[in-house]
Parts: C-alpha cells; sequence; structure tokens
C-alpha cells in the first residue's frame, strides 16, 4: 500500500452563502456500502433540508468514485465536491453538503463554488493525515547524550514519540521506512559511534500533514 491522505477524524463545518445554509459533514469509510449508509443516515438527520449533496472516493486507485447532485442543476453539486476531494488527493472519504435554501438563488456559477467550497474549507477545519509506513526505531543513549539527541531530532523536524528513564535513556520515534538509514548514519556520526540504535517492525501510521517531518 503507498502512502495516502485522508481526513483526521469524522467532522463537518458550516457557513452562509447569500441567505443559504450549507452544512458539509465529512467521514472516512471503506467501502461502497459505508458510504451510502453515511449519505443515507444524514439525509434522515437533515430530512428538512432543500438538498443533501454527496460526493465519495474509495480505493487506492480512486476506484470508486460517485457523486449525487440531489435536486440541484446537474453537474453544479456533486461533481465539484468530488472534483476537490480528487484534486486534494483524499482516499476513503465520503462528503455531504446539506443546503438550506434562503430564498436568493446562487446561480450555476454560485452553486459550484459554493458546493467545492464546502468540502476544501471542511477538509481544512477537521485536518488532514498522510497515512505512511513507518518503522519503529528506539534509542539507547546516556542521559549525558540526551541533550545532544533531542537537538538533533528537533533540527530534524523528528517527533520523538516516548522517552522512558531506567539506568539509560530509551527515546523512541516513528521513522518514515526510507529515511531510517539516514538517521542511523547521521545521528551515529553525531555521537561518534556510541549509540545503540534497535530498529523495529514496519507499521502504517497517520502523520498530520502540519507536522510531518523533513529529511534528516
Amino acid at each position: 500500500m503507498t502512502p495516502y491522505i485522508t481526513i483526521a477524524h469524522d467532522g463537518e463545518y458550516e457557513f452562509s452563502e447569500k441567505k443559504s445554509r450549507f452544512i458539509c459533514q465529512m467521514a472516512r469509510v471503506k467501502s461502497d456500502e459505508a458510504a451510502q449508509t453515511f449519505i443515507t443516515e444524514i439525509k434522515k438527520k437533515q430530512y428538512k433540508a432543500t438538498h443533501n449533496v454527496a460526493a465519495y472516493v474509495l480505493g487506492e486507485h480512486d476506484e470508486i468514485q460517485r457523486a449525487f447532485d440531489d435536486g440541484e442543476p446537474t453537474g453544479t453539486a456533486g461533481v465539484p465536491m468530488l472534483q476537490v476531494i480528487q484534486q486534494m488527493h483524499l482516499k476513503d472519504v465520503v462528503a455531504v453538503t446539506t443546503r438550506y435554501f434562503g430564498g436568493t438563488k446562487l446561480g450555476a456559477g454560485g452553486l459550484i463554488r459554493a458546493y467545492a467550497n464546502s468540502v476544501s474549507e471542511a477538509a481544512h477545519h477537521i485536518g488532514l493525515v498522510e497515512r505512511r509506513l513507518q518503522k519503529n526505531v528506539s534509542l539507547h543513549i546516556t542521559y549525558a547524550q540526551l541533550g545532544t539527541v533531542q537537538n538533533f531530532l528537533e533540527q530534524a523536524n523528528q517527533p520523538i514519540a516516548e522517552t522512558t528513564y531506567t539506568d539509560v535513556v530509551t527515546v523512541q520515534l516513528f521513522i518514515d521506512a526510507n529515511r531510517v538509514a539516514i538517521l542511523e548514519t547521521e545521528l551515529t556520526d553525531r555521537l561518534n559511534g556510541q549509540v545503540h540504535i534497535e530498529i523495529g517492525q514496519d507499521s502504517y501510521r497517520e502523520v498530520p500533514l502540519d507536522t510531518k517531518s523533513e529529511s534528516l
């Protein structure tokens, strides 16, 4: 499985446009059935709404793509939402934007902008993560080396998962699999070879996009 981007968790975002109220609710889903169930639940909850427009993308290679206008003019609602999901490279995500008509028509262009913005704003409001293959790496160091290691990791923008203090200090990290060798070389040089680095198992972890570690 290659790295992919999705929303950090389920959530919603609300805004108004020319007196119309828009509520975009997004969820993480793994199947067509789960996406359809989410859409149905929103429609039941927002049964008084003028429209409940939906779009979703599923699969590592976007194998399933769906868009539903729910009564809005064809091509002005579901498709713009779907296009934003695709442009943001989001995977396994469903979005439902509920509209309560406020009395002023938006026109085709206005509808396209409103529905497209509903997804982009909701996604950024909720937050994005990248699911990446990482290794569990443990650094076994002395107390005297701790400051040097902390400074090195801070400069490399590499978060520390956990620090354990016993007779030695154990610093646990989760590092992109393709960067482990770089870390090992750089840190060994920095500590003149006086470090024990334990390389653990690979696992897929979700990394917030605004805190992704840079190259070490």
